[in-house]
């Protein structure tokens, strides 16, 4: 993917600079910074799911004329900064914003681990914490300690029972055994799904007979796939980034690894990926999915006009969605006021393209969590708080042909 000039950094305990600037500041422009990897392994994902949405966001509240508050309209500006796929960078650069920029408003960051890692000094710098790439079982228990904090996606379980749920329906039907192959990314992410899922297989029947983790970074999948394709499993469960995703379809389809049930983890619902291994993509599952109707078709060409980038089908509309949610929240309170947000976000719901959104408990209360490719479109086939009738029927892959 395009990648622009790398941030210049003085020395190790030196703020980042930003990374670019959407437009020229001046006293009436409201600042939002945005955080994420710009280089290291998580920059192809934040390319295509964490940058472009705020890209657009500002776009679209701009040419309104800016958020409405209770003073006038008020343009926004963002103030992009690379954390180079590093915490620690991600911190500084929080701070920067917070004490340099003065910024009015930050975004969550990209990753999980990043967003956990980031909670205190949200906290601390007195700004509401919203992420979206971030999916993790502390958040029930983060809320309780944080009320500035709000989980703009689910938490492992969501997920991690789907997926079980979807085996269930082949299992019940007789298209597959009990058998699992299950890997993951070695990361705070890969770790926590995967301890969970050691527990909730076995629990509904199903049999682990490979897992692997592997670093992430990883550039030869070899290892992983080989010895998962030894144990002859009916299904194969990839808790992955988007690199993994990318590079363990391409080394099963080398090896020829054939399961009814094949499911990667983030990165499956970019549409590179079916772009990459076109009709060997049919039939794969994956996190996220979204229902095929006009809305969506049409924030996919607005999405790749305004950005030139093309969306996902996971991370892209639950960014959009929640920065409608955010966008609300901000003209409902009024002002910048930060606190008053967070009151808005607490006593509201708010009308988004992938439905009503509540979030008054800090925790989002809707969500689909596994999707498949089938005709070329990443289509959800399982979720959290949607009706069955946004869901397609799940089909059994046959083969990488």
């Amino acid at each position: 993917m395009r990648r622009r000039d790398l941030l210049k950094y003085a020395g190790a305990t030196a703020l980042a600079a930003p990374f670019v600037r959407a437009a020229r500041a001046d006293q009436t422009t409201i600042k939002v910074g945005v955080v994420g990897p710009k280089t290291g392994p998580l920059a192809p994902g934040a390319a295509v799911t964490h940058f472009p949405p705020w890209k657009l966001w500002a776009h679209q509240v701009n040419q309104n004329g800016g958020l409405k508050l209770k003073d006038g309209q008020r343009k926004v500006e963002l103030i992009e900064y690379d954390d180079r796929t590093q915490p620690s960078e991600s911190i500084k650069a929080i701070e920067r914003l917070a004490a340099v920029d003065k910024a009015d408003w930050i975004a969550g960051l990209y990753g999980t681990g990043f967003n956990v890692a980031a909670v205190p000094t949200f906290a601390k710098l007195g700004y509401p914490q919203i992420p979206v790439a971030c999916v993790t079982e502390l958040g029930p228990q983060l809320v309780k300690k944080y009320p500035l904090l709000f989980f703009g996606n689910g938490t492992l379980t969501h997920y991690s029972t789907t997926v079980i749920d979807i085996l269930k329906k082949f299992r019940d039907a007789g298209q597959i055994g009990n058998k699992v192959a299950m890997v993951n990314v070695a990361d705070e992410y890969g770790i926590e799904i995967s301890n969970i899922s050691k527990t909730q297989f076995p629990a509904a029947g199903f049999e682990i007979v490979y897992n692997k983790s592997y670093p992430l970074g990883t550039q030869d999948y070899t290892p992983v796939i080989k010895g998962a394709k030894a144990t002859d499993p009916d299904a194969f469960i990839a808790w992955s980034y988007p690199p993994d995703t990318f590079g363990l379809t391409e080394q099963a389809k080398i090896e020829n690894f054939n399961v009814k049930v094949y499911f990667n983890g983030i990165g499956c619902a970019f549409p590179g990926y079916y772009g990459k291994f076109a009709a060997a993509a049919e039939n794969v599952l994956g996190w996220g999915g979204v229902p095929d109707n006009a809305d969506i078709r049409a924030f996919y060409k607005l999405h790749k006009e305004v950005t030139g980038v093309d969306a996902d089908y996971n991370g892209s509309p639950l960014y959009y969605a929640n920065n409608q949610l955010l966008t609300q929240a901000i003209e409902g309170a009024g002002s910048m006021d930060r606190d008053a947000i967070a009151a808005h976000m607490k006593s509201h719901t708010y009308k988004t393209l992938l439905g009503e959104f509540d979030i008054r408990n800090q925790l989002l209360n809707r969500l689909y969590t596994v999707g498949q490719w089938q005709d070329g479109f990443f289509h959800a086939v399982g979720g959290v708080g949607y009706p069955a009738s946004d869901y397609v029927p799940v089909r059994a892959k046959t083969s990488w042909a």
